[in-house]
This record gives structure tokens, sequence and C-alpha cells, in this order.
């Protein structure tokens, strides 16, 4: 039968539109066991908030499901439920690992979402595993290098910890890795087996040891390798800059050394296109073949030991830069020869150029039209800073400090209203302070020679200002009340000035957004302002060295995160301020040389400062006996802080959260009869300092128990008895100053244990016997141990009388450990002898003049000897006869 063309193209149509929703509905439905073991997945869950999982349910087909995708057979090959909000956890019993054909599975983005990798069965079909920003975390197994057929794997940002599985370089399909921002530890596995890797992300763990066990030449499409913020070391492999694929290298932030040579190679050179090797160890001849990588945009070097001078012609051949930071080595740029007729960098936004040793600023920076961030610090420019710098319309980030500029080089008219960060800090600048720019959040032009008394509208130009400091200038009058307008202020330093009058009550008000308030060394006078707000988020307080009166305000245990509390050198009265006791987190805790009075006991149970790691009340009127209660509560003097000798922390105020900036706290202490200026406060520094003062009594034990303390002074006080032994537990002491009390007895022996002593004072008591000798108490001046009648042996002048009886004192095993029963004066001596002789005598004497006795002695010694000796008897049985015969007759 013919058939005609259209009945033929028809019954085709047919068959082709049949043949397709066949396809259609076999890829549509579901397999039962997928349908069952997904809903299993979902009931785990908390899905009460809108998103996929809402929709999965028995009376629709799975493989329509939002964030599932099927094969034709219907069996389920991804799974996308990536920003869900998530809540839940997923374990070794979830039915997710039982879809055995699962090629794709992407979880990110669920903050709230808990769970570990489990062991992953031979031959599975995943190819793309992606968790990042979950809170999965633990181990990875080793069976991830089962994984055959995985291509893609991203667990950035969460909580893995433990070395990465050696089993990794199993992992030959791998293209994408990262791993970034979690704790994993230990060396990084090798990645030569991986042919395939484009992207490798290991940054932000804890990883250490070298990057030698991967074969860098053998990966041909490796385009990105970041490695920074870790603890890598050794030598930066050559091979890593000869890959011609390559375009990012970030290594910054590890530990690696050695020389940096021949870099460059000719494909290299054209595509790489950021490199930053910044805060290493890398050290030698800066690597100028680094100017051979001509697509180079990103530059950072900074922060390494590189040497030598560079050109700035040699610069200028890196035309694409956008970015170019070589601070912090121990390079000399000259900049001498910069053209500013033309435009070196077209492109570029970034210039740090700090400690290079520059003596002028760059002229070819007027040209810069895209210029954002300029920073020119700890050079040795001097003279004028030029207008133009101020038009440029794009800079929002300037820094001139810490170098010799002067002055301005006219009045400042058409500040660029982009200017967010201004730091003139540490230079020779002088007169009025300059107009503000009207938008900076950061200001600082502290530490220079401005002179005048501060603008009565100054707070209308930091409007949205964080950070203001004008500390270490001559400014002079009185702050005007304007400044409260400042709403967003959170760091104000005016110290260190020639300021008077009061404090404006409203500064204190203003402690909701301020979190430094720093005010010492002015003139100020009057109260300080009852009004700390309830949400006081005050965390340093300093008003040291003015003429402040009245107490401590009773609002200020408003201010629940303070960590630095300085009033010292004031007229400030009252008791010891008891109603701060619940303050938890403070640290830092100065009275000093006010008129406080009353003991510094706090009744009650509650905690009392037990973050308290420096403690200074000298120069007050305190008195009575120091309470192993209060003391007691004062646990950061302990030694608590885990690995806190080998990650010393500073106490600072982070300006904004994500942000560089920070104000770093100091203080003054007294150390070894010194003021010493500590410019940062180490988490681990502890201090006691309760010096002149009226306290009495002996020494509680529990200041033994402070085995962190550093600087110990209890001079000019009335405490009596003897030096307690236990000060030989507090091993880390480097200064101790016990002058001018009452302690009597000798100076006990444990105090050899003190090896980083380097100041000793107990001058002025009533101490006696001798010095321990053949210890370092012997390098201390005589000075330490004068006006104490009663000691002898050197370092004093007064020798000890040598007696045959005593020994001198070397071993502390022969001390009594309160020192008492080490003493042996001459009366002691002689009652010994007198009571020896007399004891001898009463024993000797029957024996002589006694017959009886003495018979009755030479029986009791025979039959004890006998007892003792056996065969002595036996053998000399006759012997003893004739010799007892004799015997009698000698009597």
């Amino acid at each position: 039968m013919r058939i005609s063309p259209v009945s033929g193209l028809f019954f085709v149509s047919y068959i082709a539109i049949f043949f397709s929703i066949n396809v259609v509905l076999v890829s549509g439905q579901c397999q039962s066991d997928q349908r069952q073991l997904l809903l299993e997945f979902k009931s785990s869950f908390n899905c009460t908030s809108s998103g996929k999982l809402m929709n999965w349910n028995q009376t629709t087909d799975c493989c329509s499901w939002d964030g599932l995708s099927c094969e034709a057979d219907g069996r389920v090959v991804g799974l996308d439920l990536s920003n869900q909000f998530i809540l839940g956890a997923i374990d070794s019993s979830s039915s997710l690992f039982r879809l055995q054909h699962l090629q794709r599975l992407n979880l990110s983005n669920n903050k709230l979402l808990r769970g570990s990798l489990q062991n992953f069965p031979l031959n599975t079909s995943l190819q793309t595993l992606v968790l990042s920003d979950t809170n999965f975390g633990g181990q990875l197994p080793d069976s991830i290098g089962d994984l055959a057929q995985l291509t893609r794997i991203e667990l950035a940002r969460c909580n893995f910890s433990g070395p990465i599985p050696e089993s990794m370089k199993k992992l030959q399909q791998l293209a994408y890795l990262d791993f970034s921002s979690n704790n994993f530890s230990g060396p990084m596995p090798s990645f030569s087996s991986s042919r395939n890797l484009i992207r490798l992300n290991l940054a932000f763990n804890q990883l250490n040891g070298t990057i030698h066990s991967t074969e860098w030449s053998g990966l041909s499409k490796l385009v990105s390798v970041d490695l920074r913020n870790n603890t890598l070391s050794g030598i930066i492999p050559s091979t890593l800059f000869g890959i011609p694929s390559l375009q990012k290298i970030l290594l910054s932030q590890n530990q690696f050394n050695g020389h940096l040579e021949e870099l460059h190679g000719k494909k290299a050179s054209l595509l790489l296109d950021t490199l930053d090797l910044s805060s290493n160890k890398l050290q030698g001849q800066f690597p100028k073949s680094v100017f051979g990588f001509q697509g180079l945009k990103i530059l950072t070097l900074s922060s390494n030991n590189f040497s030598g001078s560079i050109e700035w012609t040699d610069i200028q051949r890196l035309r694409n830069l956008t970015s170019l930071d070589l601070s912090y080595n121990v390079l000399s740029v000259d900049a001498s020869a910069t053209n500013s007729s033309f435009s070196s960098f077209p492109n570029i936004t970034t210039l740090k150029l700090a400690s290079c040793n520059l003596t002028k600023v760059p002229g070819f920076l007027k040209t810069q039209s895209n210029l954002i961030k300029l920073d020119l610090s700890n050079n040795h420019i001097s003279g004028e800073i030029p207008n133009w710098i101020w038009g440029i319309k794009s800079l929002a980030h300037l820094n001139l400090s810490q170098n010799f500029l002067i002055k301005f080089e006219g009045p400042l008219q058409g500040i660029s209203s982009s200017l967010v960060v201004v730091d003139l800090h540490g230079n020779w600048l002088q007169g009025k302070l300059p107009s503000l720019p009207p938008h900076a959040t950061y200001l600082d032009y502290s530490d220079n020679n401005f002179s005048s008394v501060f603008l009565t509208e100054i707070g209308d130009f930091l409007q949205v200002a964080y950070f203001f400091s004008l500390s270490g200038n001559n400014f002079n009058g009185s702050i005007p009340e304007s400044i409260c307008n400042s709403l967003y202020l959170q760091v104000l330093d005016l110290s260190n000035n020639s300021l008077t009058g009061p404090i404006p009550p409203c500064l204190t008000k203003m402690s909701v957004s301020l979190g430094v308030l720093n005010l010492r060394r002015n003139n100020l006078s009057g109260f300080i302002s009852d009004a700390f707000p309830e949400n006081c988020t005050l965390q340093t307080l300093d008003l040291n060295r003015n003429q402040l009166e009245g107490e401590v305000p009773q609002s200020l245990a408003n201010c629940k995160y303070l960590e630095v509390l300085d009033v010292g050198n004031n007229h400030i009265n009252g008791t010891f301020p008891c109603h701060l006791k619940n303050i938890t987190t403070l640290r830092v805790l100065v009275l000093r040389s006010n008129k406080f009075n009353g003991n510094i006991h706090c009744p009650g149970n509650n905690s009392v400062l037990p973050t308290l790691q420096i403690v200074d009340l000298a120069s007050n009127n305190f008195s009575g006996d120091l309470h192993q209660t209060i003391l007691g509560t004062w646990v950061a003097m302990k030694d608590v802080e885990d690995d806190a000798q080998s990650k010393p922390k500073h106490l600072q105020f982070m300006v904004l959260q994500f942000n560089p900036f920070y104000y770093q706290d100091a203080i003054t202490v007294t150390t070894k009869g010194l003021e010493l200026e500590l410019q940062k406060i180490l988490t681990v520094f502890t201090s006691i300092d309760i010096s002149r003062n009226n306290f009495e009594g002996p020494i509680p034990e529990v200041i033994g128990e402070f085995n962190a303390l550093y600087i110990l002074n209890f001079s000019h006080n009335a405490f009596a008895g003897p030096i307690p032994s236990f000060f030989g537990n507090l091993r880390q002491l480097e200064s101790l100053d016990l002058s001018n009390n009452y302690f009597n007895s000798v100076i006990p022996f444990q105090l050899v244990n003190l090896n980083f002593l380097s100041f000793l004072d107990v001058s002025n008591n009533k101490l006696v016997g001798r010095i321990p000798t053949g210890t370092q108490l012997q390098s201390f001046s005589n000075a330490s141990f004068e006006n104490n009648t009663g000691l002898c042996g050197p370092p004093v002048s007064i020798q000890c009388q040598i007696v045959p009886s005593q020994a001198p004192q070397t071993a502390p095993e022969f001390q009594s450990t309160n020192g008492l029963d080490s003493y042996m004066d001459w009366h002691f001596l002689i009652g010994a002898e007198i009571g020896f002789i007399f004891g001898l005598g009463i024993f000797i004497a029957p024996l002589m003049y006694w017959k009886r006795c003495r018979i009755w002695y030479y029986k009791q010694v025979d039959r004890l000897l006998l007892r003792l000796i056996p065969k002595l008897g036996h053998n000399n049985r006759n012997h003893g006869r004739v010799a007892h015969r004799r015997q009698r007759k000698r009597l």
C-alpha cells in the first residue's frame, strides 16, 4: 500500500510525539524507594519556614520537587537545597547516604544545618559535594579518596578539623577544591594526581609543613592557588610560578622563607594577574624578575625581609597594576624620577609604600584619577603636605603618618568628599587644627604639635566619625559640648594635651556607642558625671593624671564590657569601688594616688573581678588586712589562660568589625622602682601594686597561687610576720618589693626559685639571719637589704659568725617551711651544749662510781651482742669465761 508523503509525515510526527511523551513520563516518574528516602530525609528537619522542602509530599512526583533532578529511569542524581534556612542535623543514619545514584549534592548556605561526613562507599557516583557555609564539622574520613568521580568539593567556612586525609591524592578527576576557613591542621596532602585541578583553596586554616609534596609543574590547568593564613613554611617552589595557566598565587600570612630568584616564565608572565606573598619570612634581594609578569594587576610583597633598592622605572613596567604594596621590608624605593606629566598607572587604585625610605610624595599621583588608597607612612617625607592630594576625588584612605611633615601647603579648600580615613599622626604638624573632611569616619591627628583652642562646633564635623584622636598635641581650653553630636563615635582620645574645665556630662551618656574614652594627662577638674546608661558599651575609661574629685560613679557598674579603668593620680575619694565587682570583663584597675580609704573587702559571695590582671592601688589610705576571699577571686593571676605564652594577645578595641583599624590600650605601671609606659597591654602580663597604704597583718596564702604574676609591690605598709615561703611559687616574678614593712625572721630559702627575679627590695624591715648563699640573691646590691640589723652575709657588709654546729644554708630540704627553725642564735647554741654535757654526765657518772651498775651494764651489752651475732657466743665460749674472770679481777 502506498502512503502519501503527507500521511507519512503525519505518522512520523505522531510516533515522535508518542515517544517524546513516553520519555517525559519516564524521566518524571520517581522511583518509589527514592521518594521514600527523600521524605524520610525531609522529616528529620524543622521545615516550618518556606523553602523547597515545603513542597515535598506524597501526592506529587518527586522528580518534580524543587531542588531535585532525576535521570530517565527516575533515579535521583541531583539535590540542591542551598539557602533554605534548614534547621537540624545529618548523622550517619540519614537516608541521604542511601541515595546511591546521587551525583550532585548542594546544601550550602544553611548555617543552622549540622552534621559530619561519614565513610563513603566504594564506586559511588558523587561528582559534586558543596557544603560551604553550614555547621558541618569533625574530621574528614579517609574514604573521601574513594570518590573516584569527584570533580568539585566545597567545604568553605564550616567547622571541619584535623588533618586533610592523604587519600585525597587518589582524586584524579578533581577540578575544584575549596576547604577555606576551617580548622584543618597538619601537612598539606599531595595533589599531583589531580591533573585537572583548576582551583585550590586551603586558606584560613592551621596547615603546616612545606608544599613540596605536590608536583606543581604537572598541574597544567591550575588557574588559582590560595593558601593564605596558615603556618606553612619552607621555600616556595619555583615550579609554581612556571604553570602557564596560573592567574592567581595567594600565599600571604604564612612562614615561607628563603630567597625568590627566577620567577618568570614566558607564558606565566602573560596570565598571572595576582601575586600576594605578604607577611612571610622571605628574604634576600628583591626579586626584580617579578617585573617580568607583564599581566600583573595586584602585587603584594609587604611585611617580609626583602632588601635592596628599586627604581621607579622598574615598577612602571607593570602598566596594568591596580594595587601595589611593598610596605615593611628593608627596601629603598627611588621615586625622585617620577614624571607627573603622564599617568604611570592608569588603573591604579591602591598604592602602599610604607617604610620604603621615600623622601618625597611621588609626583605622578597628581594624575591618578582612580586612586582610592594611599599609604606612604613610616618614611622620611618632610616639608609640606601638597594641596593637590586633597583634590583627588576618588581618594578614600590617606595615610601619611610617621613622617617629618611640618605643615599644609595652604588652606585646605575643596577637600575630597570621598575621604573616609585620614591618618596624619606622628609628624611635626603645627598651628591650628585644619578643616576636617566632612564624611570621614577615621581621623587620627595625634602626636603632632597642633596648638589652639577647640572649635566650638568641632562636633559638627564628626557626624559620621567612628574614630577621633588628637592625643599628644598642645590643645588647650575646655572640651566643647558639641563633641557629643558625634552619634557614631566609638573612640575618642584627647589625652596628653592641656585641656581644662569639667568633663561634659553628655560624654558619659555617649557610652551607648562609645567604646574608648581617653582623657588622661590633661588638667580636667570637677566630678565624673554619674550618668552612665544601662546599655553602656564602654570598654576603656582612662582619666589618669587630671584634677578630678568626688567618688567613682555608681552608674559605672552599667558598663558590663569594661576592660580598662584608670582613674589614677586624681583627687578621687571614697572606699574601694565594690559596686564594680560584677563586671566580669575588667582586666585593668588603676586607683593609684588618690584619696581612697578603708579596706578592699567586698561583702557577698558574688565574683569580685575575676579577670583582673593589673591592680594598682598604690598611694592611697587603704587599710586593714588583705582578705583571702577577695584575692581568691582574682583567677586571672593564676595562669589559667590556654596557650597564654605561645599566643600572646593585646588589649585592644576594634573600631569596626571586619575593619583593620583598632585602638591599642596603653598604661603606666611602676616596676623596679621606675615608671614604665606599656604601649601594649599583653593579656598574660600581671601586676599587683598596693604600696604606700596602711595594709597590715600577714600575707594571705592565696598569693602563692598567683604563678602568672610578674610584678608584686607590697612596700610602705604595715605587714608583719615572716616573709612567706610560698613566694617561691611565683616562678614568673620579675620584681618583688617588700620594703618598709615589719617583716621579721629570716629570708626564706625558697626565694632562690625565682629565676626571673631582676629586682628585689626587702630593706627597712626586721629581718635577721644569713642571706641564703650560692643564689642570685647575692647579685642584688646592699641597698636591697639595708636597715635590717639582723641580716648578715653577702651582699651586706656584716659577716655572719661561723659556729661549728651551724651548717650554711645551701639546700632547700634543710629549710623550715616557715623559716623560723632555720635560725639558730647564740642562746640556743649555748643551751644545746649545756644540755648535751649535762645529759652525758648523768649517763657516765654511775658507770664510773657505782660497781653494781657497771656489772649490770656489761651483762646487758653481752646479751645484746649474743642475740645479734650468735656465732660469737659459740666460737668464743671459753675465751669468754677467761675474759670474764680477768674482768672480775679488775673490778
